[in-house]
């Protein structure tokens, strides 16, 4: 179900800003970004009028804002100012952004104190939780907490040791006082004293495990003919970190961030991991809808963390994840706003900044970057974003110059003529002509390949239109 925009893009708000991107919506409210960075609440009026009346917002502080279709209640946040569902975000990237909403619970309670909230709005800038009255299943405060900390994991916050495991990006103390801010005892048991006493160890000049280098000499390096800007990358921020884990140590770099590649099919991001994965020579675990899809709720979340629970017992290793549109759309647009796929996300967002502290390269794919889940695009969970396009004819050349290379070839083959005819085309179609040409030459009994079954193996491919550009990068 695609649900419409009641703010379309463009549309001009009380402080001076545009409407953009729908961000999280139900029936009777919608949160978009705005061109100011922020982001505008849009209520109508029913619900807003609750609100008034229960006395959690002055009216002031809300704008009226009349469309063709509607008359809305409106808040625009300013920037740096979250406004958030608890069901499906945006969630906190910072222990800041958790204390406050925190603190919000907290300021919310002391105003309604029965009232549900587990599908609460919030708006930070007033520090308030905004209830929406539904009748479906609600939870305890303790588990809306945990709900919104763990970027949508069903957990409470008394279940404290697994909630500390889901938040890698905070340390137990953290955790420990944004429960307290929130008006809950938090636990004093041993997981948080065990983890005080491993970072006082620290301290005491404890010597760690000296870590593997990865099987890589320092001066390993990567070839990935026919693709000069991706092997160039790849040997820069993957290969070269490996090598010299040392150096790179000492100034704050454990181990390669996660990558996205993305592009039309064909492009060569299957391609180009595949040579990576067998560069490396780790253990390699996939994750696609065929090794994991499941039609059962929890079940897909539950295989996704058991193939980065066995990379980790396996480090150094590689996860790739092809189509990771399938797991990782954007959970404010349509059909993704479900809690079972919210759930996956969840896992994904917990998980890949954890396989990366324990020396686990995470790979993605993505034909379809555009429906990515923005949370999972931010840094700390993909550092590298980078759009693979169609090969150049220079990047072709050198490719089918690469591949056949390894293969018998008549004197007088014309590998320029070969690559000119293949211009524009998907990395996967010059792979198919050049293992056509080699299934032909031992079909005819010929000890070679020569000219004319290599124009006889491109001729099998189907017309094509486009042209070949550079990869570059996304930039925020």
């Amino acid at each position: 179900m695609v649900t419409k925009q009641w703010l379309v893009r463009g549309t001009m708000l009380p402080d001076g800003s545009k409407t953009k991107k729908l961000i999280a919506f139900s029936e009777e409210w919608q949160i978009s970004s705005t061109s100011y960075d922020g982001f505008i609440l849009a209520v109508k009026p029913q619900l807003y009028g609750k609100w008034v009346t229960a006395g959690l917002i002055p009216e002031s502080v809300f704008d009226s804002l009349t469309t063709r279709d509607a008359e809305y209640r409106v808040f625009t946040s300013k920037h740096g100012y979250m406004i958030s569902s608890v069901e499906s975000g945006p969630y906190p990237n910072t222990s800041i952004e958790a204390r406050a909403f925190a603190v919000a619970l907290r300021e919310t309670r002391k105003i309604v104190g029965t009232v549900s909230l587990h599908d609460a709005v919030y708006l930070e800038q007033i520090s308030r939780l905004l209830p929406t009255y539904t009748v479906t299943e609600s939870f305890d405060d303790q588990t809306v907490l945990g709900t919104w900390l763990s970027a949508g994991v069903s957990i409470s916050v008394k279940s404290f040791r697994r909630l500390c495991k889901l938040l890698e990006w905070m340390d137990a103390k953290e955790v420990n006082g944004i429960i307290e801010d929130a008006g809950f005892t938090a636990p004093s048991g041993t997981y948080l004293t065990k983890t005080r006493a491993k970072e006082d160890s620290k301290t005491d000049g404890a010597e760690e495990k000296p870590r593997d280098d990865g099987g890589l000499l320092p001066d390993a390096k990567f070839l990935l003919p026919g693709r000069p800007y991706l092997e160039d990358f790849f040997n820069e921020h993957v290969v070269e970190i490996i090598a010299h884990e040392a150096e790179y140590k000492r100034m704050g770099i454990d181990f390669p961030s996660a990558i996205v590649l993305h592009g039309p099919p064909g492009c060569g991001k299957t391609y180009t991991v595949d040579r990576l994965v067998e560069f490396l020579d780790w253990p390699s675990y996939s994750i696609d809808s065929g090794s994991i899809g499941s039609p059962y709720i929890h079940d897909t979340s539950k295989k996704i963390s058991e193939v980065f629970d066995k990379a980790m017992d396996n480090a150094p290793s590689v996860i790739v994840i092809d189509e990771m549109e399938a797991f990782l759309t954007d959970r404010s647009v349509g059909q993704s706003s479900g809690m079972h796929h919210v759930e996956e996300v969840a896992e994904f967002l917990r998980r890949i900044p954890e396989a990366a502290k324990n020396r686990v390269l995470v790979i993605a794919m993505t034909n379809m970057i555009e429906s990515i889940d923005p949370a999972i695009l931010r840094r700390g969970r993909f550092d590298h974003i980078i759009e693979v396009t169609m090969p150049s004819a220079e990047e072709v050349r050198l490719l089918l110059s690469n591949l056949l290379s390894k293969l018998p070839l008549m004197d007088d083959v014309s590998i320029e003529n070969a690559a000119e005819k293949l211009q524009g085309r998907p990395v996967s179609d010059v792979a198919f002509a050049v293992k056509e040409a080699g299934r032909m030459a031992v079909k005819q009994g010929k000890e070679a390949i020569d000219n004319d079954i290599l124009a006889a193996s491109i001729s099998l491919l189907p017309p094509v239109k486009g042209s070949g550009r550079k990869i570059g990068f996304i930039s925020e």
